[in-house]
């Protein structure tokens, strides 16, 4: 079972170079950050062991020549990059809770990620936006000594990511851990924030976390307190909403709230079996006595149905037409019809009234028509005097009979 600080946090830092700074570095460092030139770190991370390098302020801004305490209050957020990339290599992560607590770099190689690799720091005062960089040189390699083919993933629900990254709780997790597995060295593989798994923001009440996902791993098997968490019985019992199984003693309560419905055991201490790779043949099926395809296929014609595809459709919009023609143009009653069906008194109304119609028409267009008297004035706007209203002398009835 290993102790805090058994497993190596940042890797194994080298002497660290550092570049000599400007010569007004020393005004800029008295502001809170200078612009100094980049210091250079080594670090050594290892294949398939979590890693973790602080961005603390005292070590990101000690210099070997000049040595400037920068206060704690003031804010200052970094940003970690690739050298040549705008972003962080895909093991890696950045994760800073505020600008006024330190920043965490963490993460797993892979053994894809074996070599070198360089990021650069940029930390910035947020008060005076003063900056200052780093360089980190990791220089990924293999871990030594016994295989961990026994792997368990736990989900913390009491803990965000940054409380866990720091060497004293993540120690305390392993010490606490050794109480429910075998006697055995306990080593750290990868810390992920249940964010990144998928989960859920929680709500900004007092007590309330965002979760954190802990891979260990030993050299030793697993204990029959975990295999039971992990059994189909205790999954089953989670799915219903019920606690799970759990034989012993909860060794890592209260300072961690593990959710034992989402434990993950992983034994690659027997080998998987390899795939079986297919063996090309010639092309020839094998005579198999419940399959038996025709041999020769009968010789069919198409022309029937063609002709059915084509020629329905054809008749039948001929037919919709002839009847749609029928309706439209022999069907029409006509005007003869139509005045032979009206009464002879209503069409004796109708031509009297057309008739007055038109002659009131024709007369109304051969005559003056006078002035309407409410257009007419009724005072001079000159002199102010009043006209008695002008009677118009034309007294013509428009209709003859009416005398």
């Amino acid at each position: 079972m290993s102790l805090p600080g058994a497993f190596a946090y940042g890797g194994e830092v080298a002497t660290p170079y550092v570049s000599r700074p400007r010569k007004n570095a020393h005004t800029g460092l008295l502001a809170g950050l200078g612009h100094t030139e980049a210091q250079q770190t080594t670090l050594h991370p290892l294949v398939g062991r979590v890693f973790v390098h602080t961005l603390d302020r005292e070590n990101f801004l000690h210099l070997p020549e000049l040595v400037v305490s920068v206060p704690a209050t003031v804010p200052i957020t970094y940003h970690a990059h690739l050298q040549g990339h705008p972003d962080l290599p895909r093991w890696l992560r950045y994760a800073q809770r505020s600008p006024h607590q330190p920043g965490f770099l963490y993460g797993t190689a892979t053994p894809a990620d074996r070599g070198r690799q360089v990021i650069e720091v940029t930390a910035y005062n947020r008060d005076s936006f003063d900056t200052t960089r780093q360089r980190l040189v990791l220089l990924i390699g293999d871990p030594e000594g016994p295989l961990l083919p026994y792997q368990a993933e736990f989900l913390v629900r009491s803990h965000d990511v940054e409380e866990v990254l720091p060497s004293t709780p993540a120690g305390r997790f392993l010490t606490a851990l050794g109480g429910l597995w075998e006697p055995g060295e306990l080593q750290l593989l990868n810390i992920t924030s249940a964010l990144d798994r998928g989960g859920r923001v929680p709500l900004p009440i007092e007590g309330r976390k965002e979760g954190v996902y802990i891979k260990v791993g030993s050299s030793s098997p697993f204990s029959t307190c975990l295999k039971m968490v992990a059994s189909p019985d205790s999954q089953a019992r989670c799915a219903q909403g019920q606690p799970p199984l759990l034989s012993c003693y909860d060794t890592l309560a209260p300072h961690f709230r593990v959710d034992w419905c989402n434990v993950l055991l992983v034994d690659k201490s027997v080998p998987e079996p390899a795939d079986e790779v297919p063996t090309p043949g010639d092309g020839i099926l094998e005579h198999d006595p419940f399959f038996c395809p025709p041999t020769e296929a009968t010789a069919r014609e198409f022309l029937t149905d063609a002709l059915v595809t084509l020629l329905v459709p054809l008749l039948v919009a001929l037919l919709l037409t002839l009847l749609l023609a029928y309706v439209m143009c022999c069907r029409r009653e006509g005007r003869l019809k139509r005045d032979l069906a009206t009464s002879d008194i209503q069409m004796v109304h109708h031509c009297t009234i057309r008739g007055n119609t038109e002659e009131l028409r024709q007369m109304a267009a051969s005559r003056e028509v006078p002035r309407p008297l409410s257009t007419l004035p009724m005072f001079n706007v000159r002199t102010g005097e009043r006209l008695p209203p002008q009677v118009d002398s034309a007294r013509v009835p428009l209709i003859l009979d009416q005398h």
